[in-house]
Formats: structure tokens, sequence, C-alpha cells
């Protein structure tokens, strides 16, 4: 039994189809990505398996549990979390009181909250800001508290939506190996980039959507060489050119 299967899922907005009929497995511990061109349907996806939107039809099973119509709260709790393409925090609470916000999804008690969110603060580099408001962060930095939002409901699957966007090249380097920590770990991971050089250093295999509908699968070395993938990327003129 795959640890996540993605069955024919189709999300129609009025006349508009944003996914159509996508279908993915993922096993336990894998690093999966996700890429396509802008508009191609991936974040879309992404909400329909954290329930931020209910799939039009098609089935999304998580460790054989169907998640498709649960409430993102329900999905959280089962051991699915999201990071957000944009970045949010609570702009004027301190960073240990945002992460503590990830970690009220599994428990209750305050002490229990803190010390779980300063343990994830640790981990990734950001213990020393704990005290620090949000809103003084750099961009890097806020990319990290929004990790450990994330890492603070204790997922088993996280999905990163382009958490690196918008990083210079050196701190994309830096970022890769965290997210590395965080799979080896335990933790299965799918991610959205565009950051070619970061999905195709982490992931084992990649799914590549466009216009809805998924256009290949496979290990990174045979989708990036894939024409129907250049083809979404680049062209039909670039395409032609290679032939």
């Amino acid at each position: 039994m795959p640890f996540l299967e993605v069955n024919n899922v189709t999300k129609r907005f009025g006349g508009l189809t944003a996914v159509n009929e996508v279908a993915m497995r993922v096993e336990q511990r894998e690093i999966i990505g996700v890429i396509g061109p802008n508009g191609a349907g991936k974040t879309t996806l992404f909400n329909c398996i954290a329930g931020a939107f209910s799939p039009t039809s098609g089935s999304i099973r998580f460790q054989g549990r169907e998640l498709a119509g649960k409430k993102p709260y329900q999905i959280c709790q089962a051991g699915v979390t999201r990071t957000f393409q944009v970045v949010k925090p609570f702009a004027s609470k301190s960073v240990l009181y945002n992460t503590m916000v990830g970690a009220f999804a599994k428990t209750n008690h305050l002490h229990e909250a803190e010390q779980r969110a300063l343990e994830i603060l640790k981990k990734l580099d950001l213990y020393d800001k704990k005290d620090v408001i949000s809103r003084s962060l750099t961009l890097p930095e806020r990319k990290r508290l929004e990790l450990a939002r994330a890492l603070a409901t204790e997922p088993t699957l996280l999905l990163l939506d382009e958490v690196m966007a918008g990083l210079r090249p050196s701190e994309v380097t830096e970022m890769l190996p965290t997210i590395r920590r965080i799979n080896e770990a335990g933790v299965t991971i799918i991610i959205v980039e565009h950051i070619m050089q970061a999905i195709m250093s982490l992931s084992d295999r990649i799914y590549v959507i466009n216009f809805g509908k998924k256009i290949a699968e496979g290990n990174p070395q045979d989708v990036v060489a894939d024409p129907e993938v250049i083809k979404a990327y680049l062209g039909d003129e670039y395409v032609a050119t290679q032939h």
C-alpha cells in the first residue's frame, strides 16, 4: 500500500479545470518533486491533498485513509502538513510564539508546545531568534520559520510549496541540507519548486504537471530530458531545434 495515493484527482472551478485526473503514488520517506509552468495546477493539487479544497472527483488516500473531503485540521492531525508559498507569520509575535501555534495541532498543553517549538527552532538554526518579533526576520529566516511552524505539527508527510522561492543561490544551497535532514528524520516530502537545481538535487522522483494534467513522471534525469517536459517549459520552437 502506498504511503500516499492520489487517484485521478480533478478539481474544477466553474468552467476551469485546474487539476485534471492527476494520479500520484508516494512511498514512505521519499522526496517527490512536482514541477510545471506557472498556473499548471501544482498548488491546487497541494490544496486538495491538504484539505483547503475538496476534489471535484477522485480520491486521496494517506496510509490507507481517505483524505478527500476532510477538513484541513483533520488532515493535519492525521500527519499531513503544508507550507505556503507566500510566508505570512504573525508579524507582531515572536518566532517562538509562531512556532508554538503549529505545536498546538497535537497538544493542548502550553509547556509541551513550548518545548516542542524550542526543539525545532534549535534544529532549524532559529533558537537564537526565538524572542525576535517575526516581522524583523530576513526572508531566509521567515522561510525557516514557516518550516518550523509546519514541523511543530509533527507531520509524517510534509508538502513544501516553493519554500525556496525568492532566495539567492547561496541561500538555496544552505536550505537543501535542512530539507534533507527533515527527510532523514523520517518525514516524507512532496516539494513544489521552480528552482531546478533544488528539485534535481533533492528529488527521488519527479511528477510534471501542465495545464492541470500530469505529462511525465520518473527519476530527475529522465524527466528533464522528456520532450513533453521541455516543450512545456521552453516551447515547441526549442524542441524543433533539437532535432
